[in-house]
């Protein structure tokens, strides 16, 4: 993740690294790298980074298994978004629920008013 400047790019289908035309790992810049950062916590597992546990989504204590409600999910969802150092706004749309896996956006703006989204 980013503190504000630019990030790995992920290939947005199957969220792993992806190459730019040189072929060289891509990097994506503000805004949209603090969209994708953003994306980035809401797909995190509370206790999955090792190095700071208490960052992430608590998916296994508040959201699997318990039928949260859409306004919850999105709560969460704005929190972890507005960890993002540089993020000093968030919107989260959820644009569905497949086989138990929420899809959906995150729109971010930013210290100088820009604004991104990324799905996440």
């Amino acid at each position: 993740m980013s503190s504000g400047g630019t990030t790995l790019l992920l290939d947005t289908a199957l969220w792993d690294l992806t190459l730019d035309a040189s072929g060289n790992i891509a990097v994506a810049s503000p805004p949209y790298s603090l969209a994708q950062d953003a994306a980035s916590q809401i797909r995190l597992f509370q206790g999955e980074l090792w190095y700071d546990v208490t960052q992430g989504i608590p998916y296994f204590t508040q959201v699997l298994g318990f039928n949260p409600s859409i306004s919850l999910m999105k709560a969460l969802f704005v929190r972890a978004a507005l960890s993002v150092p540089g993020v000093v706004s968030a919107q989260c749309f959820i644009t569905g629920i497949v086989n138990r896996q929420v899809k959906g956006q995150v729109q971010i703006t930013d210290s100088s008013g820009n604004v991104a989204a990324a799905s996440f």
